[in-house]
């Protein structure tokens, strides 16, 4: 079952392009050119300095440079990628296809209506099924990312508080403090004090007693996901609800852990208002370097005004259109609808699996996570250690501690596993687990990958302390020097 050492990252000595350019020289390489249409530039805003300078090779020249950079990265084609809460699930090639289909590639997003009604209705049924999904009953496809979901979220409740009459009274936004650590910055961006309200030492579940404490008449809303970041299910969610609502807030409900409850619960049975979607992570889209993302944001029906605008709508004859006559919305949150092609890639992946599919995905999910957790906990006993109630299953992932291991710390296995071809897990967070490592393998991995992925975090927790990886292309980077002399441009 066990495989050392079968990994190897390749290590080119690789320049940039603009290095690899050979001005002005020939190559032998078949390089048929493009048609070149002649373009008239207005000298307002046509270069005064000449040409830019571009580097300039064959296209088999540039096809190499990308391969050989790929062969220094990884990626889910290299292999498992259990990183915990922000994993991206699964992206069909499929989806990748359709997304890049000259119809959608060659959309303008100034275009008439009348001209884009494909992609109008494509917006509107995938807000109509990730309402289904969440339970919601108005959506907004605008927000580009997960964060940009939850400040437009978070916005609507500023809007809701300021429409009735509360505004300057309702200034308290209640966070656990297990949660997402953009949950914080969003409230604190959009203007609220942060309130954050502790997790049950037993259960690592919202602490009931604490948040009734801390619940006034000064509190807009509570923002948390479930299941919670521990990978635990908020079993009192109901009542959690109440509470925030008999004080008059509203609950958001941040959705970087819905691939664990889809078509088994959603959101809107649980009590909550607003809800945002992380697309590039549920619903199949690459979210490598940061974007390009999408987080829509869905609410309950008395929100529905205050939704970023426009909204896709359907009128009496069919068609569809942009509705901009909006007079209580926040306004627009980004250029433009959305991120267009995230969404096509959402709405391809959605159809491909259907309801029965989206719940098999959740139920997989699960599965592979408590499999994977026992399997580490009879390989590894308390060498690491799982905290809040080790006997309760969890979700679609968990949280071990590496404090048991003494010298070994969370930065070692990492480093360890990324030796053995395994994207490392995350670390150090949640901060309330002491030396936290975070694992989800997601409902993609079959039962061997998770026995290979135990048996070689077995031999990371034995690594010895400090060692650098030796397979990969990079070694142990010193992070606070690039924190504090980062190398900005190519020719640093």
């Amino acid at each position: 079952m066990e495989r050392q050492n079968d990994y190897r990252q390749a290590r080119w000595s690789e320049p940039l392009l603009i290095e690899l350019s050979d001005t002005g020289g020939t190559c032998n390489t078949l390089n048929i050119p493009e048609p070149l249409v002649a373009v008239s530039i207005p000298d307002v805003i046509a270069r005064k300095n000449g040409a830019p300078r571009l580097p300039e090779l064959s296209r088999l020249e540039v096809v190499r440079h990308f391969t050989r950079l790929s062969q220094m990265n990884f990626g889910i084609n290299s292999g498992m990628y259990p990183l915990g809460s922000c994993t991206m699930k699964y992206n069909p090639p499929l989806c990748e296809r359709i997304a890049g289909l000259e119809s959608v590639r060659n959309t303008h997003p100034v275009q008439d209506a009348s001209t884009i009604q494909g992609c109008l209705e494509l917006m509107h049924e995938l807000g109509r099924a990730l309402c289904e999904i969440s339970g919601m009953n108005a959506i907004s496809l605008q927000p580009a990312a997960g964060a940009h979901g939850e400040f437009t979220g978070v916005k609507i409740i500023r809007k809701h508080i300021k429409e009735t009459g509360q505004e300057g009274r309702r200034d308290e936004l209640i966070i656990p403090d297990s949660g997402h650590g953009t949950n914080p910055a969003s409230a604190a961006l959009a203007g609220f004090k942060v309130v954050v309200v502790p997790s049950d030492p037993n259960t690592g579940c919202v602490d009931l007693d604490a948040l009734k404490n801390v619940v006034s008449g000064k509190t807009a809303g509570l923002m948390l996901t479930n299941p919670n970041t521990l990978g635990i299910f908020e079993k009192d969610i109901k009542e959690i609800a109440k509470v925030i609502h008999d004080a008059g807030g509203l609950l958001y409900y941040d959705g970087a852990n819905l691939n664990a409850i889809m078509g088994i619960t959603n959101p809107g049975l649980m009590g909550f208002d607003i809800v945002h979607f992380n697309l590039h992570k549920t619903f199949s889209t690459p979210h490598g370097g940061g974007g390009a993302g999408a987080g829509p944001v869905a609410v309950v029906e008395s929100l529905a005004k205050y939704l970023p605008k426009p909204v896709v709508r359907m009128d009496s004859h069919g068609k569809y259109f942009l509705d901009y006559d909006m007079p209580h919305s926040i306004g627009p949150v980004k250029a433009f609808y959305g991120n267009f092609a995230v969404m096509v890639r959402a709405y391809a992946y959605i159809l491909m699996l259907g309801g029965a599919g989206l719940t098999e995905v959740s139920k997989t999910a699960v599965l592979n996570s408590n499999y994977l957790l026992r399997k580490i906990e009879k390989i590894l006993g308390t060498k690491l250690s799982l905290e809040y109630d080790p006997t309760r299953p969890r979700k679609h992932e968990f949280v071990l501690s590496a404090t048991p291991l003494g010298g070994v710390k969370p930065t070692d296995i990492a480093h360890a596993l990324l030796d053995e071809g395994v994207h490392a897990p995350t670390i150090y967070f949640p901060q309330i687990v002491h030396d936290a490592v975070m694992i989800e393998p997601t409902e993609t991995e079959c039962k061997r990958i998770l026995d290979e992925f135990a048996e070689k975090l077995k031999t990371a927790c034995a690594i010895q302390p400090g060692s650098p990886p030796k397979n990969t292309a990079v070694g142990i980077v010193d992070q606070a020097l690039s924190v504090k002399e980062p190398r900005l441009t190519w020719n640093d």
